[in-house]
């Protein structure tokens, strides 16, 4: 049998993209470290990584043991705090996903208001607005905004958003009000584009009960929605995006909202976690604060 500090030296590694970063987690110097994720290659008879002086990446062998052997951690890491987080609450770094403008706005503060709550608890928090691998890139739990497709993760939901048509005062008084969804052809419109895809996304609706998406020629897009809404305030053009990133500009009169009984159903918003038996305390933490407090 493998010695299991190998397999936890490997998984470290494999989480962290470092030695280094490996060895400040399991408290043991980066020679340890290294020493042992070697043994574990020379013992399985296989390369777990491909080594060069600036980057450290997993090989397919590597990354066929990190999905089985990250769960053997993280059932470890339970039994672990079974012991501890009776007496110490949640400890340990809680690893947890989202989109870049949702969490920063929505989810920040929860995890703020979560540290404060358990002083041994860390968070190490990923924003990117493409869809990660829990997996692969080592998060215990991640969130994201529209319906969950995929079957092997646990998705509870913890908030809604609606998809925002807006622009400025100063645009309207300019162009005109929209009375209808087809009303949209005459104006530029400043869209989101996929970062996945990298196709356009497309304007969702409901007009007279009916659901409506359309695809009209854009003056602007981008891969990021603070730029859209920057652009929106600039005059280039109209809009539709989730309303976290306007409410503020709606309350306070900078932009408004077109076709308001237009809006589409809102989209759920979630937090994933992988489909184990299993739940380490952080992650029961992390998903009563966003369930209980909500993201708002």
């Amino acid at each position: 049998m493998k010695n299991l500090n190998q397999f936890l030296s490997f998984a470290s590694v494999a989480r962290n993209g470092s030695f280094a970063a490996a060895a400040r987690e399991l408290g043991l110097a980066p020679s340890s470290v290294a020493k042992s994720v070697a043994r574990l290659e020379s013992d399985l008879g296989s390369r777990l990584f491909h080594r060069t002086t600036r980057s450290l990446h997993l090989t397919e062998e590597g990354t066929t043991l990190f999905a089985q052997c990250g769960r053997v951690v993280d059932e470890i890491s339970v039994l672990e705090s079974l012991i501890t987080d009776t007496t110490d609450g949640p400890t340990g770094t809680l690893r947890v996903g989202a989109p870049i403008g949702y969490g920063t706005r929505k989810i920040v503060p929860v995890l703020s208001r979560l540290l404060a709550a358990h002083p041994l608890l860390n968070i190490e928090m990923r924003l990117s607005d493409e869809r990660v691998n829990l997996v692969d890139e080592g998060l215990d739990a991640v969130v994201r905004i529209g319906n969950n497709e995929d079957s092997g993760l646990v998705a509870r939901q913890i908030d809604r958003q609606h998809l925002v048509l807006c622009a400025t005062p100063q645009y309207v008084q300019t162009h005109g009000k929209l009375n209808s969804v087809a009303d949209i052809e005459a104006h530029p419109v400043i869209s989101f584009r996929m970062p996945t895809s990298g196709r356009e996304r497309p304007l969702e609706f409901l007009e007279n009960g009916e659901p409506i998406q359309m695809r009209p020629r854009s003056r602007f897009s981008s891969s990021h929605g603070d730029a859209m809404v920057e652009a929106v305030l600039d005059g280039v053009g109209i809009a539709q995006v989730l309303e976290h990133m306007v409410e503020h500009y709606l309350r306070e009169g900078r932009l408004v909202e077109l076709l308001p009984a237009c809006r589409p159903a809102p989209l759920p918003v979630s937090v994933l976690i992988p489909g184990t038996r299993m739940m380490p305390a952080r992650v029961r933490a992390l998903i009563d604060a966003l369930a209980g407090q909500g993201s708002s």
